[in-house]
């Protein structure tokens, strides 16, 4: 594939003026988006990254267009597991909503330059050296047993609390930091002294979050495709999409109960396709004595984009059924609850049929035998029957 220097700039293009419309559209005036425009804007981004797509189709044929299908719904589907995260570090720094678009709009642009300079670094290291796709592969798995592990153990508390990472201490350690948010602003001049803002710090720890999350997903389209110009695309449309789609289903998440499931069966079938590719173009003297080994057919764009497919379709239907199955246990036990505690509160009393001896008038002890009655009025009473 011969991307012209046109076809980069055509890109650049295309994201910059996105990356201006959201600016100028909606983060210049803070507002929390309702469902509505969040659910209005994802679907431009996806019919926008659907439209390119069908571009490439037109100019450089079926093959490429359905690496860069499979690499977009791969780099979104691994998007929406990292919105998880996202979540957790808005929700550390305790960000107004009104201000969380600008936040994880700025985070994504820091995190496009970072994934940019990852890709074009990783391009040139596969064209020099295949035995790499070994590396990718064994690395791919290992996070597609993660990921499994992830779906199997309940979460933690450790799990759901952020941690700052180096580079966030290091901001710290050389700027002053404000107590509070000022605004939207994320730098305050104050007593002479330029401050940062904690607005600031949860940009760039977005950013940086993001480029740890780019350590196995880009090796997994690099698994889809070999072209830098169709890795960076897929990216670009997948990270531009996110913003909306973090205010439409946040809180919904942890309705995809089987999502990890389904991320570490398309991350293990990737890695393994990368494992075959490195084989068929086995350099390692200790490998087939250097030798290519082509025995197991790599499979093809078609069969890769239809098993992604299917296993999100999997993960999302699973997913549904169990909560309705959830919903529909937990409404039982109310009402069997319900029922149990209706049965106690109108529970009649055992009436006390003991038999008691009567006393005299004086005390004297018993003289006749007496049955003891309840009282009607319900108290503690007992009427004494004298027999003669």
């Amino acid at each position: 594939m011969e991307v012209h220097a046109i076809g980069w700039i055509v890109l650049a293009a295309v994201v910059v003026v996105l990356i201006t419309i959201d600016i100028v559209g909606h983060v210049r005036t803070p507002h929390a988006p309702t469902i509505r425009e969040a659910a209005r804007w994802t679907t431009f981004y996806v019919s926008l990254a659907i439209v390119f797509g069908l571009i490439l189709w037109a100019i450089y044929g079926a093959q490429y267009a359905g690496e860069y299908f499979a690499g977009y719904i791969t780099e979104y589907s691994l998007s929406v597991d990292n919105l998880f995260v996202f979540i957790i570090i808005i929700g550390a720094f305790r960000v107004p909503r009104e201000f969380q678009q600008k936040v994880l709009l700025s985070g994504i642009i820091i995190a496009l330059v970072l994934r940019l300079i990852f890709i074009l670094v990783g391009a040139a290291v596969i064209a020099n050296f295949s035995w790499v796709f070994y590396l990718f592969g064994a690395f791919l798995l290992y996070t597609a047993w993660s990921q499994a592990r992830q779906g199997t153990d309940a979460p933690s508390e450790e799990d759901e609390t952020y941690h700052e990472n180096a580079v966030v201490r290091m901001i710290r350690r050389v700027m002053p930091v404000t107590e509070g948010f000022v605004g939207d602003k994320v730098l305050h001049r104050a007593h002479g002294k330029t401050f940062i803002t904690p607005l600031l710090i949860c940009i760039f720890a977005l950013g940086t979050a993001d480029l740890m999350f780019a350590v196995d997903s880009i090796p997994a389209v690099f698994g889809l495709t070999k072209e830098p110009y169709i890795v960076f695309a897929a990216n670009a449309f997948a990270l531009l999409g996110l913003r909306q789609l973090y205010f439409l289903i946040d809180g919904l998440l942890d309705k995809l109960v089987y999502l990890h499931y389904g991320l570490a069966a398309i991350l293990g079938f990737i890695g393994v396709k990368l494992v075959i590719h490195a084989l068929h173009e086995n350099e390692l003297p200790f490998i087939n004595g250097g030798q290519n080994w082509d025995v197991i057919p790599e499979p093809t764009i078609i069969i890769s984009l239809a098993w992604i497919v299917g296993v999100l379709a999997l993960v999302v239907v699973t997913s549904l059924a169990k909560n309705k199955k959830d919903a529909r246990l937990a409404a039982a036990e109310r009402a069997i609850a319900g029922a149990s505690a209706g049965t106690q509160t109108h529970t009649i009393p055992p009436v006390d049929t003991t038999h008691r001896p009567a006393t005299d008038d004086n005390g004297a002890g018993p003289h006749a035998t007496g049955s003891a009655e309840t009282d009607p009025a319900g108290d503690d009473r007992t009427i004494a029957r004298t027999a003669d």
